[in-house]
């Protein structure tokens, strides 16, 4: 498998797994299991690619190097965390003004 659709993977699920966790622990930005996991899996790709580019050791997943699947699974999770708590604050702001 290409290295780079082994980063893709690990970082898709690594977000929606994020993204429902931030929307578990905050019911504020919670948007339902649906919008957690696809706010998460984009932030997780988004988040997982940028930090590929800044530290290229993590770009070999397929090597069975542990640190770079760890470097990807916490890069993923962070950020399609992040990515639904932005997503989840604005939606639910919306939703009580309307």
């Amino acid at each position: 498998m290409s290295p780079t659709i082994l980063n893709i993977i690990i970082q898709l699920v690594a977000g929606a797994i994020g993204g429902n966790a931030v929307g578990a622990a905050a019911q504020n930005v919670n948007m339902g299991t649906a919008g957690n996991t696809i706010a998460g899996a984009v932030g997780g790709i988004a988040g997982g690619s940028l930090l590929t580019q800044l530290i290229p050791m993590l770009a070999n997943a397929t090597g069975g190097d542990i640190g770079a699947w760890v470097g990807q699974l916490v890069g993923g999770g962070v950020s399609g965390a992040i990515v639904s708590a932005i997503v989840g604050l604005i939606v639910n702001n919306m939703r009580q003004r309307a």
